[in-house]
């Protein structure tokens, strides 16, 4: 296949897997080792910026919670920050020193069924009272430190984030609320770095206009997906989601079984 068509299937699949709590990551990098990777396509570059492109659809989508975040419920701001802080000290490390696990199919495999596992758990707890708005220092901080985990692909960043607000006591639109205000400073960072990277046009394998189309239509379908996991939060369903999860990482993870030697660096 040509660069565009890959591009383009993989921005689809980032759009409904980042908000859907199956893993976007994951699933990046499985399509992206099933599809080959060519030349002018690093994985890389393209993860971050398909990740701004639905960064752009949390804006658009929690505008007005966005904008009383800066008035009314300034108090979340410190809550946010704290929140982050986990990524920094678990993901950032990851990133530097462990790298070829987050492009590593096998992991990526192993790691959809524990998030299916955390889907149920989390769908067998009592729905919860409390709003964001009620959180505690604590409570941001393990809802932040889920999020730090799930830079780990197949683990889903939403589907621990959720899990953890539902857990805490939060109602079910409160624990999706703070999930992605949390995920704005989170993908923010990194889409700085990489936005950086690409108007410099240094180290970018990937031609710009491919990856800005790629951000455009990772948007756009991050709007949809994400007022549709709204909907099914609201019903109830979050655990259907394990149901893809968990058979598609055990079939992954065993046609990927030989890659299980380079999570070592053999």
């Amino acid at each position: 296949m040509t660069v565009w068509p890959i591009l383009l299937i993989l921005a689809v699949v980032q759009g409904i897997a980042e908000f859907l709590p199956i893993s976007s990551s994951g699933h990046l990098v499985i399509l992206g080792d099933l599809l080959g990777n060519d030349e002018q396509l690093d994985l890389g570059d393209v993860n971050i910026v398909l990740h701004v492109g639905t960064l752009f659809s949390i804006f658009v989508f929690y505008w007005r919670k966005i904008l009383r975040l800066l008035n009314e419920d300034r108090r979340i701001i410190p809550l946010i920050v704290l929140g982050t802080l986990p990524v920094v000290f678990i993901g950032l490390p990851l990133k530097l020193w462990a790298d070829h696990w987050l492009e590593n199919p096998f992991l990526a495999g192993c790691l959809l069924p524990v998030t299916g596992l955390i889907l149920i758990w989390a769908s067998r707890q009592q729905t919860g009272t409390d709003t964001y708005q009620q959180l505690g220092w604590w409570q941001a901080l393990v809802i932040g430190t889920s999020q730090a985990f799930a830079v780990l692909p197949g683990l889903s960043r939403s589907g621990t984030t959720i899990s953890a607000g539902l857990k805490l006591g939060l109602t079910a639109e409160s624990a999706a609320t703070f999930s992605f205000l949390l995920a704005i400073p989170a993908i923010g960072g990194a889409g700085v770095l990489e936005t950086a990277k690409l108007l410099k046009g240094a180290e970018m394998s990937t031609p710009w206009p491919l990856l800005l189309m790629g951000m455009g239509v990772s948007f756009i379908v991050g709007l949809v997906s994400l007022s549709w996991l709204v909907r099914w939060l609201e019903h109830g369903k979050l655990q259907y989601f394990a149901y893809w999860c968990i058979p598609v990482g055990i079939a992954v993870a065993v046609y990927n079984l030989d890659r299980m030697p380079e999570l070592l660096g053999r």
